[in-house]
C-alpha cells in the first residue's frame, strides 16, 4: 500500500527525558497502528539519541537541516555525510524559518538538496507564500516560481524521489487556517505544473502539507486524494497531542 506521510517537526523542543518519552510512546502506537508512515524531526542534537531508541520500530528520522558544504570551517553545521554516518533518510530544506531567521535563499535551497540527494538522503522542500502574495491570489505563481527555480537552475530530475511540502507562510505557527479548497486547489496545481514537464517524474514525488494543522482541520485534509501527507509542527510537540491527532485520522 502506498502510505501516506505524518511528520513530527519538533523544532527547538525538548531534553533527552523528553526525546526518550516521545518515542517509546510512539513505539507503542505504530506497533499497533500502521496505515501511515510516521517520521519525526527532533533536535539535531538528539538524532543520534532518537536512533537508537527507535530501533526494530517503524518510524523513520528527519534531520531538521544540512550543510551545503561536506565538511570544512563551518562552525554549528551538519553535513549530509554526518546525517548518512548514523543513517537519517530524510531532511527538511527551504523551510521559512530558515528562510527568515537564517537568510537562506533559492540557492542555498538547490545546494542544499544537491548535497542531500548525494549522501541519498531524501529532501523534503517547502514551498509557500505570503500573506500578501495569498490576499493578491499569487499562491500558484509563487509555489511554481519556487519549483521552476529549482528545475531551470539543475534540471527536472532535481525533483525525483523528494517530497514537496507545500506550507503557506501566512499560516505556519499562526493559527490561521488555508481551508481544505485552497490546499486541494495548490496541490492539484502543482502536480499538473510537474506532470507538463515531465509525466514520470511526478510518480517519484510525494507533495504534503502543513501549515496549523490541528484536530480540527486533519481528518478533511488528510483524506484529501491530492495530498501525500501532512508536516505538522506546534500540534506534534506534546506526544499526548500528536497520538490523538494520529488516533484521528486512523
Amino acid at each position: 500500500m502506498n502510505k501516506k506521510i505524518i511528520i513530527a517537526n519538533l523544532k527547538l523542543n525538548g531534553n533527552v527525558k523528553y526525546i526518550k518519552k516521545y518515542i517509546e510512546i510512539l513505539k507503542k502506537y505504530t506497533y499497533i497502528n500502521q496505515k501511515y508512515r510516521i517520521l519525526i524531526a527532533p533536535p539535531i542534537l538528539y538524532l543520534y539519541l532518537s536512533n537508537l531508541i527507535i530501533k526494530e520500530s517503524q518510524i523513520k528520522l528527519v534531520s531538521q537541516n544540512i550543510d551545503k558544504n561536506i565538511s570544512g570551517s563551518f562552525t554549528g553545521e551538519i553535513s549530509g555525510e554526518m546525517l548518512k554516518d548514523i543513517n537519517i533518510k530524510y531532511v527538511i530544506i527551504g523551510h521559512s524559518e530558515r528562510k527568515k531567521y537564517h537568510k537562506e535563499n533559492n540557492i542555498d535551497i538547490l545546494n542544499k538538496i544537491i548535497i542531500a540527494k548525494k549522501f541519498n538522503i531524501k529532501p523534503i522542500i517547502c514551498i509557500g507564500e505570503n500573506i500578501q502574495d495569498y490576499e493578491n491570489k499569487k499562491s500558484k505563481k509563487i509555489c511554481k516560481k519556487q519549483i521552476k527555480f529549482l528545475i531551470k537552475n539543475n534540471n527536472i530530475n532535481i525533483l525525483k524521489n523528494t517530497i514537496l511540502a507545500y506550507e503557506p507562510i501566512w499560516a505556519i505557527g499562526t493559527g490561521k487556517n488555508a481551508n481544505i479548497k485552497h490546499i486541494s486547489k495548490i496541490h492539484k496545481y502543482i502536480i499538473k505544473y510537474i506532470t507538463s514537464i515531465n509525466k514520470n517524474i511526478i510518480k517519484k514525488i510525494k507533495i504534503i502539507y502543513g501549515g496549523s494543522i490541528n484536530k480540527k482541520n486533519i481528518y478533511n485534509i488528510i483524506n484529501n486524494k491530492y495530498i501525500d501527507g501532512l508536516l505538522i509542527g506546534k500540534s506534534s510537540w506534546k506526544i499526548e497531542n500528536f497520538i490523538k491527532i494520529l488516533n484521528i485520522i486512523e
